[in-house]
């Protein structure tokens, strides 16, 4: 795919995107409207130009591929998907093209629309729902990406794309001990938000959803916080709620060979050319048993895992970035258990793959029945999920000790097509 557009032909350049609302407003308290205007130059834009002051807190919206894969995790995560409730092709093609233009407004802490949240007609509904007015771009990243049941639905082609189905977006198997919930799996679209303040990545997938009224409804949606994985080696690794480092071998944004191995998709042709530089997104959503895990014991609890619970290092020894040695011996077997989640997920038990995960944690209150009803969003991006995630999902779901604390209650898998340039639109090479 060709490079991003320069600056002077890009409308994304820094002469109309990478402003923060929030900073325009503390231009003004700080310094009255003269000062305000003097950091524009020319003075304070309307609308979806609404400006004020560069910040750095802006995730690029044009580029090879979509934001929010390789993308530095962030914080807090609203993902959404979408069943499509319109036959019409054209308006399934001018949902992704508002949509588009939506994203890359909202990216650069812009309003959505020409008259955003408080322009345009006083007696008509604005074009921006206001949640985010005084809050800047916090990193925010949209990815979209597309479900079998877009393009095939119960054995009927849809939009005319039935041909243009890739190979890797399989229907997933059931995996042992599954119990999938159908209201909170599959989907023809899924959009990820992610965000460092949970109220910029809600107000993304909010308006998307208004603009889908009529084309598209929301099938399910997930709220997630605390990131359960880091995407560069600039990040701590962070903590999941039975209190273990996650991620600790996750593949990072700076290992570009390794990225070009797993995790974005190339050499595809014909009715395929269109995921070059795409990925496969696969979302399940994993509820812990949190009460019987905290009655369990230290010993057992990181002999699950595999790996100390205060360093992240494995049972072998060394710190948590060191290799595990499966084969030292202990007392009574190997050290690191047969069954140990760290075993059984490692590259050397699966093939040599690797994905780059972006989970979160969850809590979605109680179940009636005083137990909490938490756990984890797993998110990973993946080349072919045949490959990267099936089977490997499939010996955990058999083999792994940890599984009988979780329960897999969601799912779904996606075909997320790659980024574009400025004149196109998302999943424009679908239709193209």
């Amino acid at each position: 795919m060709s490079q991003p557009p320069t600056a002077d032909k890009d409308p994304s350049s820094t002469s109309q995107r990478g402003f923060s609302r929030r900073a325009m407003l503390g231009a003004l308290g700080a310094g009255g409207l003269g000062v305000a205007a003097g950091a524009l130059g020319q003075g304070i834009l309307s609308g979806s130009q609404a400006a004020a002051v560069p910040v750095s807190d802006v995730v690029e919206f044009y580029g090879e591929h979509q934001a929010g894969i390789a993308t530095e995790a962030q914080d807090r995560m609203h993902m959404a998907a979408f069943d499509i409730i319109t036959q019409d092709r054209a308006e399934v093609i001018a949902l992704l093209k508002d949509w588009t233009d939506a994203i890359e407004h909202m990216m650069r802490g812009a309003d959505v629309g020409e008259f955003g949240a408080t322009g345009g007609s006083y007696d008509a509904p604005p074009e921006d729902t206001g949640e985010a007015l005084d809050l800047s771009a916090s990193h925010l990243s949209v990815t979209v990406g597309f479900g079998r049941s877009f393009f095939l639905t119960n054995s009927q082609p849809r939009f005319g794309l039935s041909d243009k189905i890739p190979e890797a977006l399989v229907q997933l198997p059931h995996f042992p001990g599954d119990a999938l919930e159908d209201a909170r799996s599959g989907g023809d679209l899924v959009v990820q938000a992610c965000a460092d303040d949970p109220q910029v990545a809600v107000h993304a997938v909010r308006n998307l959803a208004r603009i889908a009224f009529g084309t598209a409804t929301v099938r399910w949606s997930q709220i997630g916080f605390g990131r359960t994985s880091s995407t560069s080696t600039a990040q701590k690794t962070p903590r999941n709620l039975f209190g273990f480092k996650d991620g600790t071998a996750n593949l990072k944004a700076e290992e570009q060979k390794a990225l070009d191995e797993h995790v974005w998709v190339s050499g595809k042709t014909g009715n395929e050319a269109w995921m070059n530089a795409g990925s496969y997104l696969v979302a399940r959503r994993i509820r812990m048993h949190i009460e019987t895990w905290d009655r369990s014991s230290l010993r057992e609890q990181e002999n699950i895992f595999g790996r100390t619970k205060a360093q992240g290092a494995p049972l072998s020894g060394g710190t948590e970035f060191s290799e595990p040695d499966f084969a030292m011996e202990g007392r009574s077997g190997p050290i690191m258990p047969m069954d140990s989640h760290v075993r059984l997920a490692h590259p050397d038990t699966n093939a040599g793959v690797r994905m780059l995960r972006r989970g979160f944690n969850y809590t979605d209150g109680s179940d009636g029945l005083g137990r909490l009803d938490a756990g984890l969003f797993f998110i990973a991006f993946v080349v072919d999920p045949r490959t990267h995630f099936i089977p490997m999902q499939n010996n955990l779901a058999k083999n792994d000790a940890l599984s009988e604390y979780l329960k897999h209650t969601g799912s779904g898998l996606f075909a997320v097509p790659p980024g574009i340039r400025a004149g196109q639109y998302l999943g424009q090479g679908l239709f193209t």
